[in-house]
């Protein structure tokens, strides 16, 4: 039986792509380990699906001054020290790293045992992290044509993002019975993210009026984050998290509200909704949503209106145009050359194992 470890952790983004490959690698036969470090969130989430795991030291490799800098260089080389022990104990065949610096030493430690290591890079600029993983990788995935111009020559390929396939059999039915919704009106989600983003909150909620003559909207806020305020509101539904029931109210939604964060605009690929995407201001991050949303832009797939120029009429403006043109969105979703990325990167997986 052969043997994968898959690897990622840091932030939600950086596991839910190995979990959407669980299932199928089971099916394949593998033996599946993950490492990641000691507590991070990818503990809880894989512990839960009866993988074995374990942790490792790790530290951030920032590129700003903080005190941790003097500390976090002996975490990361307490877990390279971890990685090279566990690589040589569980002898696998191949490595699968999705990202975030937990996985910095277990890719250089699969190099030096010559095990081959398949890196996956969400965003259309590498961070940090793969950065350093980039040459003792085999192969590069990435979701983004432009990303392919920044790798090494015959490294890198265009994949998309593993897609967790329960998403892709939601019920409609499921969905109008658990929000109380009507079957005969068109519905709009928001997703501001799971930590929910303020503006596009506060900007929806100013224009609810306005929306709820054409549309019905369920609104995925984000955690505190509710307004008791328009609870009574009819066609209008609000949670702050959501997870055992998002297969069907994306099923239900005939368009998507979004931020930009790589995992969610290939869900909302995969899923062929028509979406207006909203991404995190280079002010609050590296930019990378901006790139991310101004490719699938580009690409034909998504409508993009950055946070410094939203205003509640231009908000209301772009929901009112996506829906009109909604069918050219999703003919070019449709269109998309990376189709199925989950089958892409197995093949990849088998290939080289």
């Amino acid at each position: 039986m052969k043997h994968i470890i898959l690897t990622g952790g840091g932030t939600a983004g950086h596991v839910t792509p190995n979990i959407a490959m669980i299932p199928r690698l089971r099916e394949m036969g593998y033996r599946i380990s993950y490492i990641g470090s000691y507590d991070g969130i990818e503990k809880k989430l894989i512990e839960e699906l009866g993988i074995p795991y374990y942790g490792i030291s790790s530290g951030k490799l920032r590129r700003y001054f903080d005190l941790k800098n003097f500390t976090d260089p002996f975490r990361v080389l307490k877990g390279f020290h971890e990685a090279h022990r566990l690589i040589k104990q569980l002898k696998p065949n191949i490595v699968f790293s999705k990202g975030g610096f937990v996985t910095v030493p277990v890719v250089i430690a699969a190099k030096r045992n010559h095990v081959p290591a398949i890196i996956h890079e969400s965003d259309m600029t590498s961070g940090l992290a793969n950065k350093i993983c980039i040459p003792f990788a085999t192969r590069v995935c990435c979701n983004f044509p432009e990303t392919l111009f920044q790798l090494p020559e015959g490294k890198a390929v265009v994949t998309g993002t593993p897609i967790r396939q329960e998403l892709l059999s939601g019920s409609p039915d499921k969905a109008l019975s658990f929000t109380g919704l009507a079957a005969d009106k068109p519905t709009l989600m928001i997703i501001g993210g799971s930590l929910g983003a303020a503006a596009i909150n506060d900007a929806i909620r100013r224009i609810l009026p306005e929306l709820l003559q054409k549309f019905q909207v369920v609104h995925l806020c984000g955690r505190g984050k509710l307004d008791e305020s328009k609870k009574e509101m009819a066609g209008y539904v609000q949670y702050e998290y959501i997870e055992q029931e998002l297969p069907d109210l994306f099923a239900l939604a005939d368009m998507v509200v979004s931020r930009a964060g790589a995992n969610a605009i290939c869900e909302l690929q995969a899923l062929k909704k028509p979406h207006l995407l909203i991404p995190l201001s280079a002010k609050a991050s590296r930019g990378d949503q901006i790139l991310n949303a101004r490719s699938f832009e580009k690409q034909g797939f998504s409508m993009v209106l950055e946070e410094d120029k939203l205003t509640d009429a231009i908000l209301l403006k772009a929901i009112l145009t996506l829906y009109q043109n909604r069918d050219t969105y999703i003919r070019a979703m449709e269109n998309a050359p990376q189709k199925n990325s989950l089958q892409i990167i197995l093949d990849l997986i088998a290939r080289h194992s």
